[in-house]
């Protein structure tokens, strides 16, 4: 039998948007060995074209600030005009603010642990799977 929080893991989606390589590649990793369900964008041009799909909405999105194309600050404007994507809750990650930008619902500064970015994603995701 599962525990809880390995039972949310496998009913969860991630949208990982992040343009450097290395750390968007080490945190899809991490999060899919722990059971979540990782798809990942390069910019928030990407993140968009994703989230065109309506039948794709993820139960958490990870959003790097500075990215080329469309910023962080972009998405949160732009997912703010779609209905089925207001309530997915964003975890902005950023080594350049201590503030969470509006339309977020939370920040995990750069550099990060392995354990602080999973009790991020956990934090953020509803126990309801």
């Amino acid at each position: 039998m599962l525990s809880t929080m390995a039972s949310i893991a496998k009913h969860s989606s991630v949208l990982v948007v992040e343009d450097e390589d290395d750390i968007r590649a080490a945190i899809a990793e991490i999060l899919e060995s722990e059971g979540y369900e990782v798809t990942i964008a390069t910019n928030g041009r990407e993140a968009m074209e994703e989230l065109s799909d309506v039948r794709y909405v993820p139960r958490l999105i990870l959003l790097d600030l500075m990215m080329p194309e469309m910023n962080g600050h972009e998405f949160l404007a732009r997912r703010q005009a779609i209905p089925r994507l207001r309530n997915v809750p964003v975890m902005v990650l950023t080594a350049v603010t201590t503030d969470i930008p509006p339309g977020a619902n939370g920040l995990l500064r750069k550099p990060f642990s392995v354990e602080e970015l999973l009790d991020a994603v956990r934090s953020m995701l509803p126990i309801a799977a």
